[in-house]
């Protein structure tokens, strides 16, 4: 029989504290009853002998510490999951909000899942074609790796997610491809751009989308992006399916945790985090991965806007030694008007040379990557040479090799968000844009892909 105890001594923030408890266990639910009558979730944050600390769900405005009722439920939280919810729209703590129908479960999964266990993983080495140049041939995505996306405030991080979620698919496995999308404290505006993007271009009816916005409580932003992991868990390791995850913005989920942090008046670590920030987001990034003789996999694209556009912040810094590279926004290409805005030079895939060549993309993918990266790092040096010193100091090459970096902006990168290329259709136009250069400074190519790739200068110029 559960009790009920009416013995809260504390209330701070989206915490109370309740004394004289029995038998009480961590991650335990929690109904507080108001003396409204209103009924609130919360989660046990810490056992201490005979006193729990309660996280609320809604929040704690006009709560009483004198006549609020708590009951402790003996469960954690859990999500209801079968294969209905795909196509559905649930808010951050997975009840629907489309007006669809309630979902019955096959079966009800604890949301606290546990990293993959290294001898349980499988090598990720599969491409996951995304449509967007930048990734596919410079920074390949492979199924079960972690890559996230590094953004500012102000930049179309959200534009990209739409497209990827929109344009994602492993090669062959069309029908088994599925997006699990986690909106973590955004605004009421963005949700609705994702709820329509989704749905105007059929990506809902292989999609499950989890949305916390922005006027929600903080709190319920820490079991978002747990609860959409286990939707994708279910969806890849019990059913079989590519799942891809994209969570945005994952520094809200950060911000949450260091106010959780504050009214527990736990010692701050850097800028005010808890000490423990790279502990918790590496149990939601490691819970990616591909199973030995499961079919399934979870793959990840955590989305994160860079305090002050600063790679050194605590967020960024920490999920860069966590994950397998990362996808960096320019302001600078921005205010170009160059769309999707991704700094090639200083973004990194771990992952890359797994998910390339003969029988993955194409045999000349990897070293066409190489070769345009050096050709556009020089191009850039000599762009800048030429403003120190004036473009009339430049040689010959060197101006060739400015072009070559203006065209790669405009015509390789600036593909929009509408624009979906095949790895094919990225590769032949990153031989068009080589064709510009010199044969000899080629240098990174084999001969042979040279003879049987290389378009002749009028073809590149067509």
């Amino acid at each position: 029989m559960l009790k009920e105890y009416r013995s809260v001594s504390e209330i701070a923030g989206p915490l109370i504290v309740v004394e004289g408890v029995e038998g009480i266990k961590y991650d335990e639910l929690v109904e507080i009853r108001t003396t409204s009558g209103e009924l609130r979730r919360g989660q046990v944050l810490e056992v201490n002998e005979d006193k729990a600390v309660v996280q609320v769900f809604e929040g704690t405005s006009d709560l009483s510490a004198e006549d609020s009722k708590i009951r402790f439920l003996g469960n954690s939280l859990t999500l209801g999951v079968s294969p209905d919810i795909l196509g559905r729209v649930f808010n951050g703590l997975g009840n629907p909000i489309d007006g669809g129908a309630k979902i019955i479960p096959d079966k009800r999964l604890d949301v606290n899942g546990e990293a993959i266990n290294p001898m349980a993983r499988d090598f990720p080495d599969e491409f996951i074609q995304t449509g967007i140049s930048a990734i596919d041939h410079l920074n390949t995505l492979v199924r079960g790796q972690k890559l996230p996306i590094f953004s500012a405030s102000g930049l179309p991080h959200n534009e990209m997610a739409a497209q990827i979620a929109r344009q994602a698919t492993v090669s062959g496995e069309e029908e088994n491809f599925a997006i699990v999308f986690a909106g973590i404290g955004i605004p009421y505006e963005e949700s609705e751009f994702f709820v329509e993007e989704f749905r105007k271009t059929g990506a809902l009816d292989h999609s499950v989308l989890f949305l916390n916005l922005a006027n929600d409580p903080a709190i319920e932003r820490i079991a978002t992006p747990r609860i959409a992991l286990t939707a994708a868990e279910y969806l890849a390791f019990e059913k079989g399916m590519h799942v891809l995850v994209i969570m945005t913005d994952m520094t809200n989920y950060c911000e949450a945790l260091r106010e959780i942090s504050a009214a527990r008046r736990e010692i701050p670590g850097r800028r005010g985090y808890p000490g423990y920030l790279y502990t918790n987001l590496a149990t939601l990034y490691e819970r990616a991965g591909r199973l030995v003789g499961k079919e399934g996999s979870v793959t990840q694209i955590p989305i994160l806007t860079m305090p002050d556009d600063d790679k050194t912040h605590p967020i960024p810094d920490l999920t860069g030694y966590i994950t397998e590279g990362q996808i960096i926004l320019s302001r600078d290409l921005y205010k170009k008007n160059i769309m999707p805005p991704v700094d090639v030079l200083p973004s990194l895939s771990r992952l890359k040379d797994k998910g390339t060549g003969e029988g993955k993309t194409r045999k000349d993918h990897s070293a066409t990557m190489n070769q345009i990266y050096a050709a556009y790092a020089d191009g850039k040096s000599a762009k800048e040479l030429s403003i120190i010193l004036g473009e009339s100091a430049l040689s010959e090459i060197d101006r060739k090799f400015a072009h070559f970096a203006d065209r790669f902006e405009s015509e390789y990168l600036n593909q929009g968000f509408d624009t979906n290329r095949s790895i094919e259709e990225t590769l032949d136009l990153g031989w068009q844009l080589l064709a510009s250069l010199p044969k000899e400074e080629l240098s990174r190519i084999k001969s042979e892909y040279i003879d049987e790739y290389l378009p002749t200068e009028k073809e590149s110029d067509e």
